[in-house]
């Protein structure tokens, strides 16, 4: 019998994997390629967010426990997915450079948040007014890392590539059963797919459609990420992602046409350099209205448990609300209340 079946092969998933995996548990993942807002995240993980000037609830937690988590994957899997890099956020005013060292004075952002003006001249991304710069930032190849890790996971027999069947789940008092799976517990990170999970559909998961676009841009010569209405995130050999969209109505992982061009309209008022388009991409973030995760158990069924929700900033929630689950069915520590899936009204199942 194995300790976790793990439902869902992204950022959720592949946590809560590992922090089994580093507690010398045993498990399956079960995956499919339906949900794929990890794979198309640009995955840049920034502590602070940018638009509003403030910092997200443990945001220095979050990032203190991720480096080493990842770091441990790349020695184990002899890979490098996690990658430093400044984010500039690019000034349009006066107002905004002051808007900016206003911020900078609050003790909660004085760490993220240089108080020098950063005037470096890029020829075709005009910066009058120059640049602030984002401290302890970086972008994690998510593409890297979930086709390593799965291939990890199928070299030791713990990986089942399918989709999961509801139907086909088994609850007893003290285990699960799954296609002749056994287990002690059941975790779903399924992403936008709990609307399809009949044990926890009825928690308010929106789900935000996001677009991007990956560029071939020769004379940009970007060493920084920026952050200027439209974010540009320098992938190496002339490769630039280029996000994204937030929207609301349509829950289709289908790239539109509408995406690229609002995408491709906020990156030309940005760069003045020819570009090429060379790949446009869609997924659904698994959004929440409150902004926070869903984290915890479920009320009747003691062996099934939640992680979802991590939105956009799912590389550097993952692992420490991985941790959070883990320790919450290993050694009975209360999830914390912001992002327990209990704050919201149970369903009668």
């Amino acid at each position: 019998m194995k300790d976790y079946l793990i439902v869902g092969g992204g950022l959720a998933g592949i946590s809560f994997a590992e922090t089994a995996y580093l507690n010398n548990k045993t498990f399956t993942i079960v995956t499919d390629t339906s949900q794929n807002s990890s794979l198309v995240a640009a995955g840049i993980y920034n502590p602070v967010i940018l638009k509003r000037f403030s910092l997200p609830m443990d945001a220095k937690e979050h990032a203190d426990y991720m480096k080493p988590f990842y770091l441990r994957i790349e020695q184990r899997l002899n890979i490098k997915f996690d990658v430093e890099l400044p984010v500039f956020r690019k000034f349009a005013s006066v107002e905004e450079q002051n808007n900016w060292f206003e911020a900078a004075d609050k003790p909660t952002l004085e760490p993220f948040l240089s108080t020098k003006i950063e005037h470096v001249k890029y020829q075709y991304l005009p910066s009058p007014f120059g640049f602030g710069r984002v401290m302890h930032t970086g972008y994690v190849d998510t593409d890297i890392l979930t086709e390593s890790y799965h291939v990890w996971l199928k070299s030791n027999g713990n990986l089942l590539q399918e989709t999961f069947t509801h139907t086909d789940l088994i609850i007893h008092n003290d285990y699960i059963e799954y296609k002749g799976i056994t287990a002690k517990h059941i975790v779903f990170a399924e992403g936008f797919g709990l609307h399809t999970n009949p044990w926890f559909s009825y928690l308010p998961l929106d789900g935000t459609k996001g677009e991007l676009l990956l560029i071939k841009a020769h004379n940009l010569k970007l060493d920084v990420a920026v952050n200027a209405g439209v974010f540009i995130l320098p992938f190496g050999n002339d490769l630039y992602k280029v996000g994204a969209t937030y929207e609301w109505v349509d829950k289709t992982p289908t790239p539109t046409v509408a995406g690229k061009a609002e995408l491709l309209e906020r990156l030309n008022e940005v760069i003045t350099c020819n570009y090429e388009v060379i790949e446009h991409l869609a997924g659904i973030r698994p959004t929440v209205k409150d902004r926070k995760a869903l984290v915890g158990t479920h009320h009747i069924h003691k062996n099934v448990h939640l992680l979802n929700g991590l939105g956009t900033r799912g590389v550097m929630l993952g692992p420490s609300l991985a941790k959070e689950l883990f320790e919450s069915i290993e050694n009975n520590r209360p999830v914390k209340k912001d992002v327990n899936l209990n704050r919201f009204k149970t369903s009668v199942i």
